[in-house]
């Protein structure tokens, strides 16, 4: 039997019961006061499945009120389907194979993936490190995002620039966190190294200067001299960040080889989207796609004009 015949693929209402279990694993509580002990279902033809009733508030909920999937009109089983194609996929899908598989517009499509891409945010991660753990930080350049013309500026077709990415791995927990920057200044890159990683760590970066004075903060400071065509110290092996370059592999074949094209304005999304599957690559797709449900609540995303993903 394949994973795709399990209920919740298939059938709407198999769905929203097994959300309900993922979000409500102790039992319902209503989104709009908390309330837990006045809940009950309502049940009769004249209303819709999985409706409750909390009587503190008086308030009418589903499974679905306060999470992404919110007054969406398609079924529960499709979202089910597009998480866990999204998550299965070690270089994501594309939003015309999503169109195409799930037999949705492409516009609906891309506003699911999304919609998934927002659940998979972590927004309020810890620091990284610790005690003689070693955490790898670099920064990469992605894609070519369109600045417009200034003001009053007549010829010309504006300029071109490559988005910006700073990106850490935490060698021990083996989790990476990527944020999209502005510039490499040191203004730009020392407070989110400071607010990520912990002091006591060691740090491993190449030898870019922005990164000289900043490694002084820190347990230690490894450094590998890339500009010399050096990628691993050869007095401590443990001194290099091919671990981060492992994931910056991943990271660009799937931004060009699947997306190929992407705004700045999205760009925090699609690498929420690979750091959630590459902190959870030891577990199996169908785990990985419950992981994501579970960060579905208090996360509303409204739909603009769609770019092509």
């Amino acid at each position: 039997m394949s994973v795709l015949d399990a209920p919740y693929f298939t059938d709407p209402d198999a769905a929203r019961e097994h959300l309900e279990q993922i979000r409500w694993p102790d039992g319902p509580y209503c989104p709009h006061c908390g309330g837990t002990e006045k809940i009950a279902k309502i049940g009769g033809k004249k209303h819709r499945p999985g409706l409750y009733r909390c009587n503190d508030c008086r308030g009418h909920f589903t499974v679905t009120v306060g999470t992404v999937f919110e007054r969406s009109k398609i079924p529960l089983n499709k979202w089910f389907l597009a998480t866990y194609l999204l998550c299965s996929s070690k270089k994501g899908i594309s939003s015309h194979q999503l169109h195409r598989t799930l037999g949705v517009t492409y516009k609906t499509a891309w506003f699911i993936t999304h919609r998934i891409r927002e659940s998979m945010r972590d927004n309020d991660p810890a620091p990284m490190g610790g005690s003689g753990s070693a955490v790898e930080v670099d920064e990469t350049f992605i894609g070519r995002d369109k600045t417009r013309k200034p003001k009053g500026q007549k010829k010309g077709r504006g300029t071109w620039h490559m988005n910006k990415v700073l990106s850490l791995v935490d060698r021990g927990t083996g989790q990476a966190r990527s944020m999209v920057i502005k510039d490499l200044k040191t203004t730009t890159i020392y407070p989110i190294v400071r607010q990520n990683v912990r002091r006591e760590s060691r740090l491993m970066t190449d030898d870019a200067h922005h990164y000289r004075n900043l490694g002084k903060e820190f347990a230690q400071h490894g450094v590998v001299r890339h500009s010399a065509g050096q990628y691993v110290q050869r007095r401590d092996r443990t001194i290099h960040t091919q671990t981060i370059e492992g994931f910056f592999s991943i990271f660009k074949r799937g931004m060009r080889g699947i997306y190929q094209h992407c705004g700045s304005q999205h760009l925090h999304r699609y690498l929420a989207e690979f750091d959630f599957r590459y902190n959870r690559r030891e577990i199996s797709d169908i785990e990985r796609t419950f992981e994501a449900m579970k960060g579905i609540e208090s996360k509303r995303l409204f739909y603009r004009a769609p770019a092509s993903s």
